[in-house]
Order: C-alpha cells, then sequence, then structure tokens
C-alpha cells in the first residue's frame, strides 16, 4: 500500500507545480482571499478528478492489452514509469514559457487538469502489475492531488514561481523509483 501514497505523492507533482504557477500569477493580479480560495478549490476539484480517473482508464486500457503482452508487463510499466519520470525531471530544468493566468477560466482549468493527468494515464498501466487495488489507488491519488492542488495555489500566492520546478524534479525521481522498484520484485 506504501506504493500507492508513493505513487499519489509524484502524479500529484504536476498538478501541485501548475497549481503553483496559478496561486503566483492571480496573486499578482488580485489579492483577495476569497479570490484566492476559489481558485484554490476550483484547482483541487479540476485536478484531483483528472488525476483520479486518467489512471484508471490506463489501468483498464493496460488489463486489455495485458493478455498480448503479460510477460513484459513489469517491463512495460518500468519503462512507462522511467519515460514519464525523466520527462517532469527535464521539466523541472527547463524554463516556464511565463503563460499568464488572470484571467482563470473553467475551459483553461479543464485543458490544465487534461494535460497534467496524461502522466497519470500511462502510469495507470503500472497499476495492474501492482499488488493493489486499482479503485483504491486512484482515490487515493485523487485526494492526494486535491490536497496537493489547494494547497498549491496559497503557497505559490506567498512564495511564487519558486517551487515548481522543485516539485516536478522531486515526483520524477519518485516515479523512476518505482519503476525500478516493479522492475526488481
Amino acid at each position: 500500500m506504501i506504493e500507492v501514497f508513493f505513487l499519489a505523492l509524484a502524479l500529484s507533482m504536476d498538478a501541485f507545480a501548475v497549481s503553483l504557477g496559478l496561486g503566483a500569477k492571480q496573486g499578482l493580479v488580485a489579492n483577495h482571499a476569497s479570490h484566492r480560495r476559489k481558485l484554490a478549490i476550483m484547482a483541487a476539484i479540476y485536478f484531483g478528478v483528472f488525476q483520479g480517473l486518467m489512471p484508471l482508464v490506463g489501468y483498464f486500457l493496460g488489463k486489455a492489452a495485458l493478455g498480448w503482452v503479460a510477460a513484459y508487463s513489469s517491463w512495460i510499466a518500468f519503462i512507462l514509469l522511467i519515460a514519464i519520470g525523466a520527462k517532469m525531471i527535464y521539466e523541472s530544468f527547463s524554463e516556464r514559457s511565463g503563460q499568464e493566468f488572470e484571467q482563470i477560466s473553467h475551459k483553461m482549468m479543464f485543458i490544465l487538469a487534461v494535460a497534467t493527468s496524461i502522466d497519470a494515464l500511462a502510469a495507470g498501466f503500472a497499476l495492474n502489475v501492482m499488488p493493489i487495488d486499482p479503485m483504491i489507488s486512484c482515490l487515493v491519488i485523487a485526494l492526494t492531488t486535491c490536497a496537493f492542488a489547494y494547497a498549491g495555489v496559497f503557497i505559490g500566492a506567498k512564495t511564487g514561481t519558486k517551487l515548481e520546478n522543485k516539485a516536478e524534479l522531486f515526483g520524477g525521481i519518485v516515479l523512476i523509483i518505482i519503476g525500478f522498484k516493479i522492475l526488481i520484485l
């Protein structure tokens, strides 16, 4: 079960990093607590729902394909997690595009939630080779992401964008460790 918490923590880091950015940018525009609270709730709901649903979709797609690739399932999960982790680490060192988030609409939140949860879709395949209940795993991932996204808006408003890259770096490292654990055990 500890794998679920580490997976949830790692997968929530993309949403946390974006929430930090949203909070930092929104903090520059409006310094009202009610605006931040509304944005934090919106980020928690959007990111939590998508981060919770995408691994489930990945799990079912992986389960359907598992019969064809059963002998290689650990290697496939390992490769996917290493690739996602490496991508997150690479992005943690890259320069942000300087997006402005003054008008944070539901459409924008939807796009951001889908974009940050694509990695979770691929990571959902790994749930097939882990001895854990996929429904509980996805619920833990969703709740963890909700908490990090909510907190990220407030932390971002206080600290600016300084923590974005560190969150992605941490998430990438954790995914790589989980990948090696799946391959070795």
